[in-house]
């Protein structure tokens, strides 16, 4: 069995990245920008956010974090985003959610250019992955997985791969990704979820399952072929009063069950969630890349 850590291919991947950064300032004297926007102050966000910027400081990015008190309006914020778009030195906006819930989230990710929407979520990006555009910035987290699979010399194309879940953020994205024409494409993709009946008669099936549902240890051995290859994306509090925090964090993926008949399987923490930073670094780049030879920032 082998462990596929997000955590190594990421730290491989930031150096390049950070390479490739360095490169393209000395070319061009473009220096990639990423800023978040943060409304409020949930912990959570918080502690995404600084570890986003740490990244793109590593990086070698001009990196700006925009902190918002939650009574911040609408109009604020969309005033705050059409400023972001308009800035030349900004090439990445990611506005941190879940937003205050008297914010609609359409709205805000509507709001940002497309070409600056390192996250992937615009609707414009999404009918063009969709659409198999192989040249799209796409979201971050089923990027990352793809990024996993082919770097740990796992290329999907000709497998057959059941994704587990079908959120925007993930699963679906995940799924269009997979049957793309081209690298990280040319999967025979299945997608399942949280009401499919029989789950198992699926996941058995699959050359490479990728658990995106969101609970806790969903998949157990019983439920995967033997010589498979699993990518767990889920993030799960489970009560455990044995820790000091009491709560343990565990992924969608029964791990030490399944690690006994996969031949390969990410864990949780350490797997994708480093990918997923990674990749909006590297969409980051791609973006000024492209704003770079457009020769004027999207509005």
């Amino acid at each position: 069995m082998r462990i596929i850590s997000g955590k190594a291919l990421s730290e491989t991947m930031r150096a390049e990245i950070a390479e490739e950064a360095a490169a393209f300032r000395a070319e061009t004297g473009v220096r990639p920008g990423l800023v978040t926007v943060l409304v409020g102050e949930d912990p959570a966000s918080q502690l995404y956010v600084r570890m986003k910027g740490k990244a793109a400081d590593q990086a070698g990015f001009m990196s700006r974090n925009m902190v918002l008190p939650e009574a911040t309006t609408e109009d604020e914020l969309l005033g705050v985003i059409a400023g972001l778009n308009a800035d030349p030195e900004v090439h990445g906006i990611l506005v941190q959610l879940p937003l205050p819930d008297h914010i609609p989230e359409a709205a805000v990710i509507e709001a940002i250019s497309p070409d600056k929407d390192v996250d992937g979520f615009h609707p414009v990006n999404a009918g063009r992955l969709s659409a198999g555009d192989p040249d799209v910035l796409a979201p971050c987290t089923p990027a990352g997985v793809v990024e996993m699979l082919l770097r740990s010399g796992y290329d999907p194309a000709g497998r057959h791969v059941v994704v587990v879940g079908r959120s925007n953020i993930v699963g679906r994205p995940l799924a269009q990704l997979l049957l793309r024409r081209g690298r990280g494409g040319d999967a025979t993709v299945t997608v399942a979820h949280s009401r499919t009946r029989d789950l198992g008669a699926l996941t058995r099936i699959a050359d490479i399952v990728v658990a995106a549902v969101g609970r806790a240890e969903l998949i157990t051995a019983d439920m995967v072929k033997p010589g498979a290859v699993v990518i767990d994306v889920g993030v799960n509090r489970v009560e455990d009063p044995g820790r000091d925090k009491g709560y343990r964090v565990v992924g969608d993926v029964a791990f030490d069950e399944v690690a006994q008949v996969a031949e390969a399987i990410s864990p949780v923490p350490g797997g994708v969630g480093p990918m997923t930073i990674t990749m909006l670094l590297a969409n980051t780049l791609e973006a000024a890349r492209r704003l770079h030879a457009s020769g004027a920032p999207a509005s």
